[in-house]
């Protein structure tokens, strides 16, 4: 068995697939290391997933059902309603009634989780300030648009 530690990192896939695939790939790995290294970052208690939602809501600025949530995130419901459940009895998101519709609530972020989420950002300051050290800002600018691109191409293909 070879030593993988004095292995040269590998191109996603193998010769002949195709670059879709490995850009694919590529993503797929890039968001499991983003992931753990966030992870690390986040307060206490708090996981990716939980900050996912904080974020998502609050990026787009909306309030949504669970189920919204669920879909949004591409997991089941009964897994979002355990995440919104963590997330609420930490006090960073409330469930409120719909006006029209009393049966309906929707998910809203409360003052406290706008801030952790905020706060959670501004602990990666050290890891952003090692990947600006390490990697000139035009990479970071360049990609962005394209990586966009990508993920509103694949969710509009979710339908």
């Amino acid at each position: 068995m070879s030593d993988e530690t004095n292995l040269e990192p590998k191109p996603a896939g193998l010769d002949g697939d195709p670059v879709e695939f490995a850009v694919m790939t590529e993503i797929g790995i890039i968001s499991q290391l983003a992931d753990n290294l966030f992870q690390s970052h986040l307060p206490n208690g708090m996981t990716v997933a939980q900050f996912s939602v904080l974020n998502h809501l609050l990026r787009l600025d909306v309030q949504q059902t669970i189920s919204e949530l669920a879909s949004a995130m591409q997991v089941s419901q009964p897994t979002m309603s355990s995440t919104v459940r963590k997330l609420e009895d930490k006090g960073l998101v409330e469930l409120v009634h719909e006006a029209e519709d009393r049966r309906i609530r929707r998910v809203a972020v409360t003052d406290v989780g706008a801030q952790l989420r905020n706060d959670a950002v501004a602990a990666l300051a050290p890891m952003a300030e090692i990947l600006r050290q390490n990697m000139p800002p035009s990479i970071w600018n360049d990609i962005l648009p394209q990586l966009n691109q990508i993920r509103v191409f694949l969710d509009d293909l979710r339908g």
